[in-house]
């Protein structure tokens, strides 16, 4: 299979873009996708389990679990949730946003909130066929989004569960600033546990809010090709999801970004 083969398209990359239609695209050109909680409640669980299946596409991963930094009843169940919807639709890895420091607690606290829930949380999803995918972001987001922010954090927290229950995903975007990447994307070759790969480029200046500033694949200051190889040398031969939050991209027709970065893709890579 050829890296061109292992494109998939991040329905967020095009966010307002109608689900329908986003699989008929990635339909059309032999694309996976990568789908959002809110879009496919929207549409409809299990009409969007069959419209994936009939389109014959791959759905890659499901976006979002996680926010349990205080693993309270309602986050806990809020995430079975979602891994009964990521089984349904054949996701094989929810993706994890682990969640902010919460009120009262400290980056430590919710670091051990995060591995309580996911002990919590692992043998549903191992039942289900379902892998977590712990995501470590950018640091500038560890306050309100997200305590877990090197790969090696991530690889921590998945350490005392199977690499099927628990992985990490390798995204670009939130780890090209790591001096430990490269042995941090070895090591989670090593322990079997690359549950998803991402790639977003990062451009400055970046927006208000900063949220909204991932740019095209090769329109920033990452090398995307180091990354694919290394990844790859890791033996890992899955799905490359490529998933911007750009509010210009948002602004234009979901065709017309499509189309956009799968040209992006091809030429980053190839």
């Amino acid at each position: 299979m050829s890296v061109l083969d292992r494109f998939s398209f991040n329905h967020a990359t095009a966010k307002f873009w109608d689900q329908r239609e986003a699989v008929e695209a990635c339909a059309r050109t032999g694309a996976g996708i990568g789908l959002w909680r809110e879009p496919v409640q929207e549409f409809g669980l299990d009409a969007t389990a069959k419209l994936v299946k009939d389109a014959g596409v791959e759905v890659t991963s499901l976006c979002r679990g996680g926010f349990f930094t205080d693993p309270t009843p309602a986050a806990i169940e809020d995430n079975r949730r979602a891994i009964d919807e990521a089984a349904t639709l054949g996701a094989p890895a929810l993706v994890l946003v682990s969640g902010p420091i919460p009120e009262g607690g400290t980056i430590d606290s919710a670091r051990e909130g995060v591995g309580e829930a996911l002990a919590r949380l692992a043998p549903y999803a191992a039942e289900r066929g379902v892998t977590l995918a712990i995501e470590p972001l950018h640091p500038m987001f560890a306050s309100d989004r997200c305590v877990v922010t090197t790969i090696n954090e991530a690889l921590d927290l998945a350490a005392p569960f199977a690499p099927e229950e628990v992985g990490v995903v390798v995204d670009t975007y939130h780890i090209w600033w790591d001096p430990q990447v490269w042995q941090g994307i070895a090591r989670a070759g090593v322990e079997g546990r690359i549950a998803s790969f991402q790639l977003a480029d990062w451009v400055t200046p970046l927006p208000a809010g900063v949220l909204t500033g991932r740019g095209q694949l090769g329109e920033g200051c990452i090398d995307m090709k180091r990354y694919q190889e290394t990844v790859d040398a890791t033996g890992f031969t899955g799905p490359i999801e490529v998933e911007l939050f750009n509010d210009a991209l948002w602004a234009r027709p979901g065709a017309e970004v499509f189309e956009e970065t799968r040209a992006a893709f091809a030429r980053v890579l190839v």
